[in-house]
């Protein structure tokens, strides 16, 4: 049953990357630890469904959801989750699946029920806790970078950020790839200052200028972000922000993003 959540090919690419655990130890051993890949169906499991760690049910992912918090934490604290994503981001860059030639940027709103780390009173929810999510994605959609912040944080506080978070992806001959030619973004990000760091990185900005009517145009390339959060969103843990702890919510929204990355290495063979 574990197979349904975790596919042997998403198995195949994380499974390198957990940290090995301590050795049991000889005398007075105690219960044996759950398998990483039972944990990890059940953390997949919360991820889609959207369900409490508590009812998480143990016959469907094989353990409790007490254990796949846990390991959760352990992993995202290792750094799985990010290596993760840009091992995908270099097996599609080798397939030739990236394009990172046009890119486009946005953020969405998720409320916080919780509170916690990088949550503020949101705009567009009658200033209940939020959150947003930060997103850059190449002309297909494939995610690139990733990140939370609080709801009252302005999107384009993240345009550099972002930018600076793309990996050096390699796997193809020549230099790796770590910045697009073109980056597509709403009226939000159009500032002077913003519009001449991209210049300066030698990345041409094609924003949507304010007070300009719409119909610019730019959504016919732009499209592909907003698609983009209709995939992150499909994950019903992330509709909503639970987790108190703000990188474990981050943590599972890069999960979502590597996700989408197999998803996308699947379709093309």
């Amino acid at each position: 049953m574990n197979n349904n959540l975790v596919p042997d090919d998403l198995w195949e690419r994380i499974a390198p990357l957990i940290p090995a655990r301590p050795p049991r130890r000889y005398r007075f051993p105690g219960r044996k630890p759950v398998d990483d890949r039972t944990a990890l169906a059940g953390i997949v499991y919360v991820l889609r469904k959207g369900v409490s760690w508590a009812d998480v049910p143990p016959e469907r992912t094989g353990c409790s959801g007490v254990t796949c918090w846990r390991r959760l934490r352990d992993w995202t604290e290792a750094g799985v989750w990010p290596r993760l994503h840009e091992a995908l981001l270099l097996e599609l860059r080798r397939a030739d699946l990236l394009d990172m030639d046009d890119c486009s940027i946005d953020g969405s709103h998720v409320r916080a029920l919780k509170r916690g780390a990088h949550t503020g009173p949101s705009p567009v929810d009658r200033s209940r806790p939020g959150s947003k999510h930060h997103v850059i994605v190449d002309r297909h959609g494939t995610p690139l970078a990733v990140s939370l912040t609080g709801g009252n944080r302005h999107d384009v506080t993240q345009l550099i950020p972002l930018l600076d978070a793309i990996p050096r992806i390699r796997g193809r001959r020549g230099r790796p790839r770590h910045k697009p030619k073109c980056l597509y973004a709403d009226r939000g990000y159009d500032f002077r200052k913003y519009r001449r760091l991209l210049r300066a990185r030698g990345i041409v900005p094609k924003i949507a200028q304010r007070g300009a009517p719409h119909g610019s145009g730019l959504g016919k390339t732009r499209w592909v972000v907003e698609r983009t959060f209709t995939w992150l969103h499909q994950f019903k843990r992330l509709r909503i922000r639970y987790e108190i702890r703000a990188d474990l919510h981050e943590g599972l929204l890069q999960l979502a993003c590597a996700i989408i990355c197999l998803r996308r290495l699947r379709t093309a063979f």
